[in-house]
């Protein structure tokens, strides 16, 4: 069994974009001293991905982040390739990576996992990640049956978007996010035991045909690229320290979202996640803030970096000058 379902997403990304990277192998657990120590970093979800300075947080703005720095006019495929009319629909494709890829597929996939099998530390940590002293694995488990109609009502609704023939979700030439963002939560699940009735080739022709083949070619992506080389989180920590970063005008700062936040530029603020992770807040220098990203100055082990959060589904606001950080 793998729990590296979104660390998954942004590894398929890597590949079909074709971005050459390093990577830092973590904990599936609290604590990772990688992240915390090193980076000053109190955001609890993993991965995380660094571009130089830059750290983005949540796989969302990572990949969105990915397809604006390594464009295609510098050799990179795209992950929002236009439609065969020509038209790339970013925002319905926002919107679908926000709610509907986490809230919705995803959620319905997690009672899948043998949650009677595993270790009572693991239980605790996530019972962490969701606010509670630990996970009630009895609970969840008489939830399966459940989860399996739920999925295989998402899974109906694939393959309505799937019947006409089309090779992926959104009609384009090549697969995109919202096909990544599908595909890799569909394969983890398909390897969960209690999952094995939902795979119905009658029901689902045209999901497990395509399933099978973004699999296929996220392979032989992965093959082309080769695995990608490990160095430990003390020599990425001082590689981000040390690397520029990117002008804080790309991201700019919007007075007026500032002001309905009670907000100024380089207010000291706290930011977490409004779902899971929300009681492992980060702290940081307000630097750039707009309707879609916020960026902290954080002080790392070896020196300052800039830390990318989404605005959807995170709540930020400022830390008041007696709070303890």
């Amino acid at each position: 069994m793998t729990i590296r379902h979104y660390a998954q997403k942004i590894d398929n990304a890597l590949a079909l974009k074709g971005v050459p990277h390093k990577r830092v192998q973590v904990s599936p657990m609290l604590p990772r001293p990688e992240v915390s120590q090193e980076l000053g970093i109190n955001y609890r979800r993993i991965p995380l991905l660094s571009i130089g300075n830059d750290v983005y947080c949540d796989t969302g703005l990572i990949a969105l982040a990915l397809e604006r720095r390594f464009p295609t006019s510098q050799g990179y495929t795209s992950l929002l390739p236009p439609n065969k009319n020509g038209r790339t629909d970013t925002g319905l494709i926002k919107a679908f990576l926000k709610f509907y890829e986490g809230a919705g597929l995803f959620n319905a996939a997690v009672p899948l996992l043998p949650w009677e099998k595993l270790p009572a530390p693991f239980l605790k940590d996530r019972g962490d990640l969701m606010g509670a002293p630990s996970i009630n694995a009895k609970g969840i488990v008489a939830s399966r049956a459940g989860a399996l109609s739920q999925l295989s009502s998402h899974l109906a609704l694939l393959e309505e978007q799937l019947s006409d023939g089309r090779e992926w979700l959104l009609d384009t030439a090549q697969p995109g996010l919202p096909d990544i963002s599908v595909h890799f939560i569909l394969a983890w699940a398909k390897g969960f035991e209690s999952a094995k009735s939902l795979w119905d080739e009658k029901r689902f022709p045209h999901v497990l045909a395509w399933l099978k083949r973004t699999s296929t070619l996220i392979a032989e992506k992965k093959k082309q690229q080769g695995p990608p080389p490990k160095i430990s989180g003390a020599e990425a920590g001082k590689f981000i320290a040390s690397s520029d970063y990117e002008s804080y005008s790309v991201v700019g700062f919007d007075t007026e979202e500032a002001q309905r936040l009670r907000l100024q530029l380089g207010d000291t603020v706290r930011i977490a996640p409004t779902d899971t992770g929300k009681n492992h807040p980060t702290t940081g220098k307000l630097v750039a803030l707009n309707l879609e990203e916020v960026v902290l100055e954080i002080q790392g082990k070896n020196g300052v970096l800039r830390c990318h959060f989404p605005r959807l589904g995170y709540s930020i606001g400022p830390v008041k000058k007696d709070a303890k950080l």
